[in-house]
């Protein structure tokens, strides 16, 4: 029997809309508690080198107050390597990060850049934290993670999620491939980006996936359902996720 699916909040563009009047509302934590309660698994936040939204008094915030795990995504900065020493997150996915992006625009290039990765994932695993790298659905990342040593993969899921028809078989094929070669690896397999109630059905045909982590679009349903029901809409649709079989 296939393990349950799990739900990952990313609760960034909450601190978005704070930040854009520099108001103290809408609380970070009071998000993070009502996905908590919707029945996510866990709570993701990128804490960017801009600070273009979460900042550094809310993850220590989040991780003295919820209950769930703790997902941290961060650039390899030292700067950041060194607040999440600090701060201990359950897990961290280490991220490409651009200052001129609106969002994550693609996957680390682990295969490139290990060299420069390999000092902060032994820190992050020596202090007891998983790590995943954030990587396109390529066999050669996919390799160069295990190499690497880091446990789990995060597959961005951006390309399929952008596009349609013939492009979006092909990418769903690409995940679908990749997703086999990082369970082969010995990887545990995690997604996002770009995921939504509309492709997720799709989505739920990538196999031996144990993490599905969604932001942008559970925060926008929530203008019109509510947090708490879109959180909740999402883990219905998630649960008859059968390992992609």
């Amino acid at each position: 029997m296939s393990q349950r699916l799990k739900l990952g909040v990313n609760i960034d563009h909450v601190a978005t809309l704070r930040q854009a009047r520099g108001t103290s509302y809408p609380g970070i934590i009071e998000a993070a508690l009502v996905c908590e309660q919707a029945g996510a698994d866990g709570i993701t936040v990128h804490l960017r080198e801009d600070r273009r939204h979460i900042q550094d008094k809310d993850v220590f915030e989040l991780r003295d107050h919820i209950e769930t795990r703790l997902n941290l995504e961060m650039a390899n900065s030292p700067e950041i390597l060194e607040i999440a020493l600090r701060l201990k997150p359950d897990e961290v996915c280490m991220v490409p990060e651009r200052r001129l992006e609106l969002t994550t625009e693609g996957g680390l290039d682990v295969a490139g850049l290990g060299e420069q990765l390999i000092g902060a994932v032994e820190k992050l695993s020596s202090a007891g934290i998983a790590v995943s790298m954030f990587v396109a659905p390529d066999h050669d990342q996919l390799e160069a993670c295990a190499k690497l040593g880091a446990p789990c993969v995060e597959l961005h899921t951006g390309s399929f999620c952008d596009s349609s028809g013939e492009t979006a078989d092909r990418e769903l094929l690409r995940l679908t491939e990749a997703a086999q070669h990082a369970h082969e690896l010995g990887l545990v397999v995690n997604a996002g980006h770009g995921i939504n109630i509309d492709n997720l059905r799709n989505i739920l045909r990538i196999p031996h996936m144990c993490t599905l982590n969604i932001g942008h679009s559970i925060i926008a349903r929530a203008v019109f359902k509510g947090l708490g029901e879109s959180v909740r809409e999402m883990i219905r649709e998630m649960a008859g996720y059968s390992g992609g079989k």
